[in-house]
This record gives C-alpha cells, structure tokens and sequence, in this order.
C-alpha cells in the first residue's frame, strides 16, 4: 500500500518560535536526511532551531524531559530517528516504549512536538521517508510540531 502524501503547505502563526529537535543518531545518513528536512519546515516558518544529538531512540524522551527542564524554555520539540526490525524484539521494545514516553511527555506539559521516529522493516524503506525529496518525515514532524505552537499561541491569547 502506497503512503498518502500530504500537502506541505507552510505553518503560519509560529514566526519566531524556538524548536529543540532532539536526534537518536544510530544510522548518521538516514539522520542527516531526517535533520534537513526538520530545519529547512523550520526555516520555510520563520523558526529556529537548536539541535540535541544522543545515540538511540530510547535516550530520546529522557533528552526532552531533561531539555523541558532547562531555560530558556522552547516553545516545541521534535523527536527524529530510526528504528529498523531486526531478528530480535529489541525492534518492538525500542519502538513502542520511546514513543509512549514522548507522548506521555508532551501532552502531561502541553508541549508541542512532532515526531518523526521511524519505525521500518528495512533501509530502502527508512531512506524513502526520511529523504526530503520523497518521504520528508523530518520536515512533516517540524511542520506537525510547529502547527502546535501556532495552536497554544492561539490558546495563550
């Protein structure tokens, strides 16, 4: 089954916004793709963007948690990484516990965040969604997490 591809129209209301977009670095081509994707929607949104690179997906949500903590505050977060099943169900642990906490994360702190953690069966797969050309997932998460900063800005009104 082929992938809906959505309109990436560009975000308005997040002119100025601060987003940390936190990388599991374990495939360093695949990431590059991913990270470029994220800063050129941040940039089309007239946002900026502070980079935190730890090794995996599972360092991604303590990442965010420790970064919540800190000031200055940022106004949103995006998670970015890859995860590829191998033979071990190391594939379902990493996948389903990194994205719970990152979720139990953002809506306890009405944080907005866009996540673009890929979950795949094999490179041909992760290099398809996470190219800016094709798949763009990188960019697809800043433009998620940046529709929410627009959002609580509203809301902050």
């Amino acid at each position: 089954m082929a992938e809906a591809k959505r309109q990436q129209a560009p975000v308005t209301g997040a002119r100025g916004a601060h987003i940390v977009v936190i990388e599991g670095r374990y495939y360093d081509a695949l990431n590059d793709m991913l990270l470029a994707g994220a800063k050129a929607a941040a940039a089309a949104a007239g946002a900026s963007v502070e980079v935190i690179t730890v090794p995996g997906a599972l360092e991604i949500p303590v990442a965010m948690s420790i970064r919540m903590a800190q000031e200055p505050k940022p106004d949103g977060f995006v998670a970015l990484g890859i995860v590829i099943r191998g033979e071990t169900t190391h594939y379902e642990i990493v996948s389903v516990q990194a994205n719970r906490a990152l979720i139990d994360l953002a809506t306890a702190s009405a944080m907005p965040f866009g996540n673009a953690i890929l979950t795949v069966e094999n490179e041909a797969q992760a290099e398809a969604r996470a190219n800016p050309a094709t798949g763009d997932k990188g960019g697809d998460a800043a433009r998620a997490a940046l529709t929410l900063v627009a959002l609580k800005r509203g809301i902050e009104r």
